[in-house]
């Protein structure tokens, strides 16, 4: 982005005609300078004075025709006494105002760094004259029409040789009392606040996976458009010792899944292209461009190379029912497709899913494709889904993850077989390895191929509140041995060194994630006994262990979203990547905080606090408690965008870890085990507490609102204490019994609560639904219209209740959405309304 003069109230009042006569030195190779009578009047004190009060004056008018939605008249006022603002010559009359994202070809014509800050500027007008142009558009411009900053952001351009250039950077102008408030100003000097926009405007990196020689690193890079409304994912490669990443991959089109042929002739990612399926794509690390390497109809969902790269490990699912041709009868046919699919015939124990639909019996199985044959052949079959399949270090046996249970979808058991690679009766021939009810997951092989690490659970009657252990396991199903009995953490990913001496795995703990290891002999499985390759007040999302050693991590911290780094056997960590760098350069974020305090029975919570950029310590901020889903998760060290809008938006942000949070233990998370809504709701209140006691919070206006069970605690506080001012509750529950076979739950409720014909107390007992007549806050409830993890319908039901209450209430619902709001046009539409929700109630007059 072009550099950003931020500038507060008080300095755009005093300097703005010396911001002005820049400008227009920058351009006088080009233009004609203002008029000698101009010229003389500018010299004088008394003309500076009067100049400087019509151009506030001009605009205010600006701001507030902006504020009425009256975009003729906005463009009106930019002109003042034959002046740009940015003090332009004179405008004739055919001067025209456009709007930038119509303009293709103007933004085609701006390169590089331009192009990429007009893209950014959402809602942006351009105002062309001859060979100069001036952008602006309000910053944080709500749909309501409200403003919690004010001002314009402006952009100066000229042609040159054809070509528009950016002629002065971009600059802030604002009115009469914008930032007066006790908010204090936009931003500090030479920098703004976080926007919405920025959301779309961060890449996000992953998938980190190094080359058989050490020397490189693919990674995967995602970026959102908001002018396309899409999202789009590329392979990237950066050397692992440093030095400029390159595009391995193409606009236009997606890519996941970069692996490495082992012999390290090929970097290999999926891909769909043209009107295809997904299939398994190469390029020849010689050169040339990338080749399509399968042809399967029922397209790929993952896959891997053999050790000795002649064969790839495919997962696919079972092909789709044939559609049958139809005629649409009647007049209301008219227009409509002519291929009419099939009903669903439901005849599953769990029969939905959400983001896929009705569940039918098709499955995903293992399959094992000949490079230099072009043949595919089917190792594994049956009414069972199979997943994680590996090789084994000679090729020869495939180890992958199954629940072969008599009802899979009554239970969370899974185990860990193995199939034969050269498997010709589809896996009717098979080794079981593990044994018993919990869930094992996630094989790795030991390089002599005799025994494999991999995740088991030890208490599965408590389902998904259980803790993952590391274990290890002869291929026989002899001589388990779990590692990490005594840690009472979670873990996961596991993977094996070269020499088979160690065992790398992703480590949660206290707010923080790391890289961790562990000897695969150790008998001391406490936090003491583990190494933390990463470590610190970090979160290391995803990470990727070389032959050498060397470690390939996407890393985030409070103020980086994710980077790639590198870790050789050093232990020296270096960055490779710096994506949204520039972006984040021009914007100051709020300063995170790691907080402790004692709930209300005296058990200690974490919690992280956002403050708002430019923080007062003497002044008190509306504030809102922002609650994660789950509820098995945490709040942690990394980048937390939506924790840092609402900072920016001038407001407190806690972001507490209450009861039923990972990270903390075992019996931390079993907190609400069948009693959710009492002690979470209890921690969560204290972390607000907490607040206010550290003198941050103004405890007469505060607000909740999360998403999922963030939404589900949200209902709980909400009914339980009238102490906040509004609320947003985002893909929530209302009325459990409700959700018994509607939503995808059954296994989930059956274990914790009970049937709800047998144990309807418990049903009742925890569903919000029946204490809505608490519910004084102003409550928007938000979902999608298709989200078949928490439905719709519990929003609707409570906002229906509120509403024939004759509460404040709103709902808001998103077509065709599931639990997550993923189209980008309907995600910035839910940061306005949430920023304005609060803004409405929490916000001074």
């Amino acid at each position: 982005m072009p550099q950003s003069i931020r500038r507060s109230t008080m300095i755009a009042k005093l300097s703005w005609l010396t911001c002005s006569i820049l400008v227009a030195s920058v351009l006088a190779p080009a233009v004609a300078s203002p008029s000698s009578a101009t010229a003389s009047a500018l010299s004088t004190a008394e003309s500076q004075e009067s100049e400087k009060k019509a151009v506030l004056a001009a605009v205010q008018k600006l701001f507030d025709a902006m504020k009425a939605g009256d975009a003729e008249k906005a463009a009106e006022v930019l002109v003042i006494e034959g002046q740009f603002l940015s003090v332009r010559p004179g405008e004739s009359e055919d001067a025209t105002v456009i709007r930038a994202q119509s303009n293709e070809v103007f933004l085609e014509q701006l390169a590089g760094a331009e192009n990429e800050w007009l893209e950014r500027m959402w809602d942006a007008e351009v105002k062309i004259h001859g060979n100069l142009a001036m952008v602006w558009t309000p910053y944080d411009f709500h749909r309501d029409g409200e403003f919690s900053h004010c001002g314009i952001d402006a952009l100066d351009l000229i042609k040159v040789d054809g070509t528009w250039k950016v002629a002065g950077g971009t600059y802030t102008v604002e009115p009469e009392g914008c930032g007066d408030s006790p908010l204090g100003p936009p931003g500090a000097e030479g920098k703004r606040h976080l926007r919405i926009e920025d959301s779309f405007a961060i890449e996000r990196v992953g998938s980190p996976r190094i080359s058989p020689d050490g020397e490189w690193v693919a990674y995967t890079v995602s970026t959102t458009s908001l002018k396309e409304n899409k999202s789009e994912t590329r392979i990237w490669m950066v050397p692992a010792a440093g030095g400029d990443p390159m595009p391995m991959t193409g606009k236009g089109s997606s890519a996941s899944r970069p692996r490495w042929s082992p012999d390290g002739k090929y970097l290999s990612f999926l891909a769909s292209r043209g009107e295809g399926k997904t299939q398994v794509w190469v390029l020849d690390r010689r050169g040339g461009e990338a080749v399509q390497r399968t042809d399967e109809k029922l397209g790929v969902s993952s896959y891997d190379w053999s050790p000795d790269s002649t064969r790839l490990l495919l997962v696919m699912k079972d092909p789709e029912p044939d559609e049958k041709e139809g005629e649409s009868g009647g007049e209301s046919g008219k227009g409509e497709d002519s291929k009419v699919t099939d009903p669903w015939v439901v005849d599953r124990l769990q029969f939905k899913q959400d983001y896929v639909g009705y569940l039918d019996r098709r499955r995903n199985h293992i399959y094992v494709f000949d490079v230099a044959e072009k043949k595919t052949v089917q190792i594994t079959s049956g009414d069972y889904d199979d997943s994680s399949p590996v090789w084994s270090p000679d090729g020869t046996t495939i180890a992958f993850v199954s629940n072969r249970t008599e009802e899979p979808d009554a239970n969370y058991n899974s185990d860990v077989w193995l199939v034969d690679a050269d498997n010709t009766d589809k896996g009717k021939t098979l080794v079981q390895v593990t044994q018993g009810p919990e869930s094992d997951t996630s094989p790795a092989w030991l390089p002599d191929g005799s025994r494999l690490v991999y995740v088991t659970t030890t208490r599965p009657e408590i389902g998904d509140y259980q803790q993952p252990e590391l274990a290890i396991i002869g291929i026989d199903g002899e001589g388990k041995h779990v590692l990490t009995a005594g840690l009472d953490r979670n873990v996961g990913g596991p993977q094996v060194s070269a020499d088979g001496a160690t065992i790398y795995f992703g480590l949660e703990d206290s707010g923080e994630q790391h890289l961790a290891s562990i000897s695969t002999d150790s008998t001391d499985a406490s936090l003491a006994g583990i190494t933390r390759v990463i470590g610190g007040q970090r979160s290391v999302r995803a990470a990727h262990v070389g032959h050498d050693g060397t470690v390939a991590a996407v890393i985030s911290e409070p103020h980086m979203p994710g980077n790639l780094f590198a870790q050789g056997s050093r232990g020296d960590l270096g960055q490779l990547t710096h994506n949204n760098d520039k972006l984040l350069a021009g914007v100051e974020l709020g300063e995170v905080q790691n907080v402790q305090f004692n709930s209300s029975d005296g058990t200690e919570v974490e919690a992280f606090i956002v403050k708002p950029p430019s923080f007062n310590a003497n002044l008190r901020y509306p504030t809102i408690l922002w609650l994660h889903g789950g509820p098995m998760a945490q709040y942690d060290f990394s980048f937390h965008f939506n924790g840092q809008l609402l900072a920016a938006k001038g407001y407190v942000v806690v972001m507490p870890n209450p009861r039923g949070s990972t990270g903390y233990g075992q019996e931390f998370e079993l907190g609400i085990w069948k009693d959710w809504g009492n002690v979470d709701t209890q921690d969560v209140l204290a972390a607000v507490d907490h607040a206010v006691e550290l003198g941050y919070s103004d405890p007469d206006r505060l607000g909740v609102g999360g998403w999922s069970y963030g939404g589900i605690l949200t209902n709980y506080v909400i009914t339980s204490t009238e102490q906040f001012k509004a609320a947003v509750s985002g893909a929530s529950g209302a009325l459990w019994v409700a959700n018994y076979g509607h939503d995808h739950y059954q296994r989930w409720y059956e274990m914790e609560f009970g049937l709800p014909w047998e144990n309807r107390e418990i049903w009742e007992r925890l569903s919000p639904f029946n204490k809505v007549t608490n519910i004084t806050t102003p409550t928007m409830w938000v979902g999608g219209e298709k989200d078949w993890n928490v439905p719709i319908q519990n929003s609707e039901q409570m906002y229906q209740s509120m509403k024939r209450l004759g509460r404040e209430t709103i709902l808001v619902v998103y077509p065709n959405q599931h639990h997550g709001i993923n189209l980008p046009v309907y995600s910035k539409d839910l940061l306005e309304r949430i920023v304005g929700w609060y803004d409405k109630y929490l916000k001074p007059e």
